[in-house]
């Protein structure tokens, strides 16, 4: 059987936003388990029915809000990069810290575990959100670092693999530990441990002497 002729479809309406916002603080507060379609419409201010008709599954619910709040982070993060006045490496430690934040939050936790549990149900929610979130993050990377390398402050010649390498740097022994909920992950000494080392093996790699 073709699973994406039979996937559920979301629906767009007047109160589709109503109910993202709605959706975004019962996920945010009781993660996705926790989280009922009860509470889901009265916090949206609809009826379960209205919440039905735009979101048929509760996953693509969860999905959506995901995509949305992994959108928006790209988005602060890329308006706050001033790179004409800062230092590439104060820079590379701004989005450490913002990568390595969302990463360590419960929502971004259970939305990977969410994709890898229904990888095979509805492989197009992972790849959905993979485009509209980390594939944002990724994009605001490389065209930060082609304009480094245009003022001469950096020397890179394939501008895709130093971003990944960079996202993979900053994910050294924080993601495992979170995702197989190791203990005594992520206090503030791990954190800048890992962000130093990630910057200053970037720059040891493509900085300019």
């Amino acid at each position: 059987m073709d699973v994406e002729s039979n996937k559920p479809e979301i629906r767009k309406g007047r109160k589709f936003d109503q109910v993202l916002e709605g959706a975004r603080a019962v996920f945010l507060r009781d993660g996705f388990e926790g989280a009922s379609v009860d509470d889901i419409a009265r916090e949206a201010g609809v009826s379960k029915a209205t919440l039905y008709s735009y979101f048929p599954d509760k996953r693509l619910l969860f999905m959506e809000v995901a995509k949305c709040e992994c959108a928006r982070q790209a988005d602060e993060a890329a308006a706050l990069i001033e790179p004409e006045q800062m230092p590439v490496a104060e820079v590379l430690r701004f989005a450490a810290e913002r990568m390595i934040e969302y990463m360590s939050s419960p929502f971004a936790l259970q939305t990977y575990r969410l994709c890898v549990a229904e990888a095979d149900r509805f492989p197009q929610l992972g790849h959905e959100f993979y485009h509209s979130g980390p594939e944002v993050v990724r994009r605001h990377m490389v065209d930060y670092l082609g304009k480094a390398v245009a003022k001469g402050e950096l020397r890179i010649d394939d501008l895709e693999l130093a971003a990944d390498q960079f996202a993979e740097l900053c994910k050294v022994d924080i993601h495992n530990r979170l995702i197989f909920g190791v203990s005594g992950c992520c206090n503030p000494r791990d954190r800048d441990r890992i962000i130093d080392g990630a910057v200053e093996m970037f720059l040891a790699r493509y900085g300019v002497r």
